[in-house]
């Protein structure tokens, strides 16, 4: 039964790295679209009256992208409070290369690396 459930947290896991990474690239290249448009347009010597409402679409896109984003870190803590659940709380799943351990602070606020190389 462990064994099953380890499959498929592993399965889940899968799907959730990809989600993540699609939404981060989603993300990215709307950012990009959103920062090349008023550029091109200067370089076309348009009016900033051309294209406004295109740019105003694509910021709208990362807003949403960017509550997406939550959303699906949001579904990641609730899959390791579920992965807790069913006894897999030891198991480590999916590559432990994709993230560094968290740090936390004595009072239990996370902390993360600030410039420079992290100890």
């Amino acid at each position: 039964m462990l064994k099953q459930r380890r499959i498929v947290a592993e399965q889940i896991a899968t799907a959730l790295f990809e989600a993540e990474a699609a939404i981060d690239a989603a993300l990215s290249k709307t950012a990009q679209l959103t920062g090349v448009m008023p550029a091109l347009r200067q370089q076309a010597g348009l009016s900033a009256l051309v294209g406004q409402d295109a740019v105003e679409r694509a910021t709208q896109a990362i807003m949403a992208l960017a509550e997406a984003r939550r959303a699906i870190v949001e579904t990641h803590k609730e899959l390791s409070v579920a992965q807790k659940q069913v006894g897999l709380g030891a198991v480590m799943v999916g590559d432990p290369g994709d993230k560094p351990p968290p740090l936390f602070a004595e009072d239990g606020r996370r902390l993360r690396a600030v410039g420079g190389d992290a100890a």
